[in-house]
């Protein structure tokens, strides 16, 4: 290998360690946030500007075009653009990963024990509370 090719790939190394990746989410998760900090529907152009103009408007759309799917999101069509609106929050955005990640699952019963089992004795205290009480409702 000759040394240009080398340095050119430690090039594309030391690019990369500059900029860490964003974690699994972050970036739902702070459109959501622009989302939910407004007063009313947004245009993605104006989510844009609430995040401070760092990402690009295609990456914006990307996004809430993602979120709407997983039904976080709503649009509504306003003049030749759309209006976004959030109908959920951060605790939505993660029920409905770990309800997706559990759908893909062929043992259910297995992946909710462990689950379960992998618990802090408050949070599993708090599980079963909140089971209590949706069981609660449904037979009311």
């Amino acid at each position: 290998m000759n040394r240009g090719a080398a340095e050119g790939r430690e090039g594309v190394t030391n690019q990369r360690q500059r900029r860490p990746r964003r974690g699994q989410g972050e970036l739902e998760g702070l459109v959501l946030s622009a989302l939910r900090e407004a007063d009313g529907p947004q245009t993605a152009g104006s989510v844009q500007e609430r995040l401070g103009g760092g990402l690009a408007y295609t990456t914006v759309i990307t996004i809430l075009t993602r979120l709407l799917a997983k039904g976080v999101v709503t649009r509504e069509r306003a003049g030749r653009s759309f209006v976004w609106t959030p109908v959920s929050d951060h605790a939505g955005l993660a029920a409905h990963k770990m309800r997706r990640l559990l759908d893909g699952e062929s043992d259910r019963e297995a992946v909710l024990a462990s689950f379960v089992t992998s618990l802090e004795p408050g949070d599993e205290r708090l599980l079963r509370e909140l089971l209590g009480r949706a069981k609660e409702e449904g037979e009311n």
